[in-house]
């Protein structure tokens, strides 16, 4: 059952997770959601936004975004270590000898680039739920709620992109236009499992985690890397089942994309996602008004300030036209919680970065 808030206007002060909720129902709230979901300040962005705080604002980094960011975002861990490098799936990666930040590394193995038939997949060790700590979540969330009143996202369910990671990129729309029945049962375990997972994760804390985020990078910088009828066959089912589930435990759905996504919003919608995450305007025909204007009254948004342009190089009147501009038109009538399109990248000014939150925070 939806949680029902009373607030009685501009001057009324909410918490965290109220000012998050109130928005989820397209209600007015104190001022604008913040989070960084998804997303992040890669070194050395944060180090030179900390040093900014400590001189400009007496404040640590942390401390700031502790005081600031309306929601906090959770994973599960495994009982037991796994082998350095692995993940649940059985995909390797090697850090990168000069990466930075949230993306320095390389898929080096994947356990299902050699594999050719149904039979293969079959003898796939896959992960259970039983191998992840319910537990430790369990005990992370309280300790959440004694300390802070945020609105928690737990994660993940990512069933194209957990798929191409087993199996490769190039090797997975091969599959779709070659193998169908090979790509359908892939689909098949992997969002099988996340189904289960999240079921327990949710049953374990009741009532407590506000948001689900699932994800699918399914477009790049000018359109979808499949057609559309191509995604809508051997994927869109498939998050429907997972969003059905989140629903029926409580949760709402927040869904990431990078990308041109235009086209399938409708597809979004239809699949049962609550909160289109990500936003990257900067991309072919992305449009905060168009967004607003066709699917406002059944999606809210989150994330949308650009780091490709606008933060590592606007100027400070760029970045408070743009969060400006965004608030004015997806916060209209609730529905919009503010953030970065994805991880600040390390060449962003101190400035820039502080000038989105405090634009944001003075609207």
């Amino acid at each position: 059952m939806e949680r029902q808030i009373l607030f009685t206007g501009k001057n009324a002060k909410l918490s965290h997770r109220e000012r998050v909720l109130l928005s989820l129902q397209h209600r007015e709230t104190d001022r604008i959601p913040l989070a960084m979901i998804c997303s992040g300040i890669n070194p050395p962005a944060d180090k030179r936004f900390d040093k900014y705080l400590r001189e400009h604002h007496g404040t640590t980094l942390q401390a700031y975004l502790d005081v600031h960011l309306d929601a906090e975002m959770l994973g599960i861990d495994t009982k037991k270590k796994l082998s350095e490098g692995f993940d649940i799936w059985g995909v390797h990666r090697s850090c990168l000898p000069n990466g930075k930040g949230g993306y320095n590394y390389n898929m080096d193995y994947r356990p299902l680039a050699n594999a050719e038939t149904l039979e293969d997949l079959a003898r796939h060790v896959w992960p259970t739920v039983e191998m992840m700590d319910y537990e430790a979540l369990a005990t992370q969330v309280k300790k959440i709620r004694a300390t802070t009143d945020k609105a928690i996202v737990l994660g993940n369910g990512n069933i194209f992109e957990t798929s191409w990671y087993m199996r490769g990129f190039e090797e997975i729309f091969i599959d779709l236009a070659t193998a169908p029945d090979f790509a359908h049962a892939l689909f098949t375990h992997v969002a099988d499992f996340y189904i289960e997972y999240l079921t327990c994760a949710l049953r374990a804390i009741p009532s407590e985690i506000d948001l689900v985020f699932t994800a699918d990078d399914i477009a790049g910088q000018e359109g979808l890397l499949m057609s559309l009828p191509m995604w809508e066959e051997f994927i869109k089912p498939h998050h429907r089942r997972l969003n059905d589930r989140i629903h029926e435990l409580g949760a709402k759905v927040i869904y990431h994309s990078d990308g041109a996504v235009m086209e399938a919003v409708p597809g979004f919608i239809d699949m049962g996602i609550d909160v289109l995450q990500a936003l990257q305007f900067d991309a072919t025909a992305m449009c905060p008004e168009t967004l607003k204007k066709l699917y406002g009254d059944r999606l809210c948004f989150e994330g949308g300030v650009s780091v490709q342009h606008t933060l590592p190089f606007g100027t400070l009147d760029d970045v408070r036209r743009e969060v400006t501009n965004l608030i004015s038109t997806l916060g209209k009538s609730g529905g919009y919680i503010l953030g970065p399109s994805h991880v600040i990248q390390e060449e962003t000014p101190a400035e820039n970065i502080a000038t989105m939150f405090e634009t944001a925070l003075n609207f």
